[in-house]
């Protein structure tokens, strides 16, 4: 089976509400269930929220009260993985029989990690992938990943993986994608820039693979009242335009972009195409030079802290407990 269709998901978070923001992905996935989608794609921290125009009371060298307040508030809408709300987007996944990639901010501990998460359509966690890289004022509030979350799943639909939003320019990390055969590169994002859409073709036509864009639809509205928003309080003020787009292996664009407002956008495809593709371009296999470039990908997880336990031997060259005979 090579023809499945796959859809992107332009929608919103209700910023630092994060039971209202689950009900509104409920229902937007029961909207992809009902275009019959075997894939669908939420944007950049959509469970968690992206908020936009905050600055957390940081100056170079100092820091507020009200920012240390504002992250508490953040700190607070952001999920465990796993946990219940993990499991919750699982039973969303196994209603649409569909795979499902979504962003979601995770905390672990006192620190917060931009992340994807990957469902199967039986609404098992397959897996996650963390941010690489924060970009700007990001890194204030956002840990970094390691190599250890660089999965690219294989499945009956394709082999799904995903980039974050500015990670997609990311040379070294598409080539490692690349050579994992991604053939479904997801690319949740906030970034509602014009220029984002050359990227997303040009990863496409690079890759030779199906880029599935998802971005957010956000304006003042969906936070709080109590939000200092940079960009005013007129509750109609858009904050994140959207520009979700679906793109094929030749950078043909499927689905999209839209702009300024909710959509589930879908598209039909076939998977044969990535290979009709790479007949002339494989960036992994042939069209590589590897006998002058090559790239090292080093996949071990990085803990902070290491905790060892040491068993200690007795005179007799024992282990404690143990009963001599």
């Amino acid at each position: 089976m090579t023809q499945s269709r796959i859809a992107v998901i332009q929608a919103g978070t209700s910023l630092f509400d994060t039971p209202r923001t689950l009900e509104r992905m409920e229902a937007h996935c029961q909207a992809a269930a009902a275009e019959g989608v075997e894939l669908a794609v939420f944007p950049e921290a959509y469970v968690g929220g992206y908020p936009k125009g905050l600055d957390f009371g940081a100056r170079i060298g100092t820091r507020t009260a009200a920012g240390r307040d504002d992250f508490v508030r953040y700190w607070q809408a952001a999920i465990d993985v796993p946990g219940p709300e993990t499991a919750r987007i699982g039973s969303f996944a196994a209603k649409m029989k569909a795979h499902l990639v979504t962003g979601v901010i995770e905390r672990d501990g006192g620190t917060l990690y931009c992340t994807a998460l990957f469902f199967g359509p039986d609404g098992a966690l397959l897996g996650k992938h963390r941010k690489l890289m924060p970009t700007a004022s990001e890194r204030l509030l956002w840990g970094q990943g390691d190599g250890s979350t660089i999965p690219v799943f294989d499945t009956d639909i394709g082999r799904i993986g995903a980039a974050i939003c500015w990670e997609n320019y990311m040379p070294n990390l598409r080539q490692a994608m690349y050579g994992k055969g991604i053939s479904l590169w997801c690319a949740p994002t906030v970034d509602e820039r014009d220029i984002w859409q050359a990227s997303m073709r040009h990863i496409a036509y690079e890759g030779r693979c199906f880029v599935l864009s998802s971005c957010q639809y956000m304006t003042r509205a969906d936070a709080p009242d109590a939000y200092d928003c940079a960009q005013g309080n007129d509750p109609s003020t858009v904050l994140i335009r959207g520009g979700s787009v679906i793109v094929g292996p030749l950078g043909d664009v499927l689905a999209g972009p839209v702009y300024d407002r909710e959509a589930v956008l879908t598209a039909d495809i076939d998977l044969t195409d990535t290979i009709r593709g790479k007949f002339d371009l494989d960036v992994a296999g042939h069209y590589a030079r590897p006998d002058i470039f090559r790239l090292s990908v080093n996949e071990t997880e990085r803990t902070p802290v290491s905790y060892q336990v040491e068993v200690a031997e007795d005179e007799e060259g024992e282990e404690p407990g143990e009963i001599a005979l």
